[in-house]
């Protein structure tokens, strides 16, 4: 029943009609879009969806749910419904991967393959990791060099420069930098290593990113045009909500979407929310699991509730405040007090119940005091993360009416301290249960509204992907590109690499494009 994929974009015609199929595709479905799920109760954003389609997912599984971003369908679904899925999934890029060796990128450059690498990271203690690692790789290839015999042979050590590439300009100084001097292993400079292996075919860069944030795809492609040095450019990017838009508050006049021609011809907007939509992957969402998918929907159920709180009785917050996420390190400590805490009590789940309800109370006093020792401002969601799941995972068995009761239990201590991360006071007139009485008869319909708006997930970082391959396709014989999946994505949702090369680039092309 599946649709393949009848769209190609080997050229730049191929790849504009590819476009232009995705923005016919995604119009009538601009409500999903660029909805803001917080905003699910207070606008009432489930009747914007189809009745039928609603009814339908109701009676499904979550696992069901969970499959509708990866383009599943079940047989006894509305016709209607099954025809969106399929015919979205197939505007969706293949993600087939290639076969390709696994490693840190800059090490496997450098010590497999004897490159000059510089790895370049907005982060300085991300550099510092990599120099770590460096060494010890380096220390191994040297002992085996000794141990057979080729000790005298040059090594090459990733360089490591911490630096914001918030600029074209800035990218294109890089690629002429000398390297840093101290270690006599390394080559004076990146162009004069490279000649060194290129024998008086002048100096050559290969820019790759891997995972480059936001912006920073794109200024690679464009100094790959710009900058002579560079001849070749492999790009896996990520982060898409950081992407700034064309009309847009964030925007430049260097902005990241869209650049091609085509796609303005069009006259195709995102916004925030679509970008952050193309983040989604429909791996992840597969492979949750029931317990883990019946979790995340709760907690969305108890955030777009807290909205209505903050609606009603602090207007003067805005519109959706971030209220953030703990850190890992408190998620792993209550995850071990629950494991502690089942192995100690054998009664039923009814029995557990109270128990629970005072590892909340004790969640929320670890997180308060946390705050106030490391200054910490991040937010509430894992407070209650871990005791949800055992919640869930318990749902059945427990009687509905003791269910109901402890939800809301849980959706009181949500909101205060959610109030108390945003700096406000809960005050005695704040009716959390007339509130919670309010949605809880379509808590059931954020699972189904979430399910199908991540659905254009795929979709939406296929055409941010499309975008950047048309702009290189339409600098005509000047570059040679393809775009292709290069390893598992559900190791890594970002998994599509952009690779360019100038024709004179001496760099085999023995690959093929969708």
């Amino acid at each position: 029943m599946a649709k393949q994929c009848k769209y190609s974009c080997d050229t730049a015609a191929e790849t504009l009609e590819w476009i232009k199929a995705i923005a016919d595709f995604i119009k009538p479905f601009s409500f999903l879009i660029n909805a803001h799920v917080v905003n699910f109760f207070k606008d009432r954003l489930w009747e914007a969806v189809d009745e039928d389609w609603l009814q339908c997912l109701s009676n499904e599984s979550v696992e069901s749910l969970l499959l509708i971003p990866s383009g599943i369908v079940q047989d006894h679904w509305p016709t209607s419904l099954k025809e969106f899925i399929l015919t979205l999934k197939s505007l969706v890029y293949p993600r087939e991967q290639a076969d390709l060796k696994k490693g840190y990128l800059a090490q496997v450059l450098a010590f497999e393959h004897q490159l000059s690498v510089v790895a370049i990271d907005a982060c300085s203690h991300h550099g510092k990791v990599t120099n770590a690692r460096a060494e010890r790789i380096k220390k191994h290839y040297m002992a085996q060099m000794r141990k057979f015999g080729s000790g005298n042979q040059r090594l090459n050590v990733p360089q490591t420069i911490t630096c914001n590439i918030m600029s074209l300009e800035t990218l294109k100084s890089l690629t002429t930098m000398s390297s840093h001097k101290g270690d006599v292993e390394q080559p004076k400079s990146i162009e004069q290593d490279l000649e060194l292996g290129l024998a008086g075919r002048g100096s050559s860069l290969v820019l790759a990113g891997l995972h480059a944030c936001g912006d920073l795809s794109v200024t690679m492609l464009k100094t790959l045009l710009e900058c002579e040095e560079v001849r070749a450019v492999i790009s896996i990017g990520c982060c898409y909500n950081l992407l700034s838009e064309e009309g847009f508050a964030n925007a430049r006049i260097q902005y990241g979407f869209p650049m091609s021609c085509g796609v303005k011809s069009v006259n195709l907007s995102l916004g925030k929310s679509s970008r952050d939509l193309a983040c989604q992957s429909a791996e992840r969402w597969k492979s949750l699991g029931k317990d883990a998918g019946l979790h995340n929907f709760e907690l969305h159920a108890f955030r777009a509730a807290f909205q209505m709180v903050l609606h009603k009785y602090f207007p003067e917050v805005g519109i959706s405040p971030s209220i953030g996420r703990q850190g890992k390190a408190l998620r792993r400590k209550q995850q071990r007090k629950i494991i502690k805490s089942e192995l100690q009590a054998e009664e039923s789940t009814y029995s557990d119940l109270p128990q629970m309800a005072c590892n909340m109370e004790e969640a929320c006093s670890v997180t308060h005091s946390g705050e106030s020792e490391a200054g910490n401002t991040s937010g509430v969601r894992s407070d209650v993360d871990a005791l949800f799941t055992k919640m869930s995972l318990h749902t059945g068995s427990t009687c509905e009416t003791t269910m109901s009761t402890y939800k809301y239990s849980l959706f009181e201590k949500f909101c205060q301290s959610g109030l108390c991360r945003l700096g406000l006071k809960p005050s005695d007139d704040i009716n959390f249960l007339g509130i919670w009485k309010e949605v809880e008869p379509y808590v059931s319909l954020i699972g189904i509204y979430w399910s199908l708006r991540a659905a254009f997930g795929p979709l939406l970082e296929t055409l941010i992907l499309l975008d950047r391959l048309l702009f290189l396709q339409e600098q005509g014989d000047v570059l040679e590109s393809v775009m292709l999946p290069i390893f598992d994505p559900a190791i890594s949702p970002r998994n599509v690499a952009i690779i360019a090369k100038k024709p004179d680039a001496g760099i085999s092309s023995h690959h093929s494009s969708r």
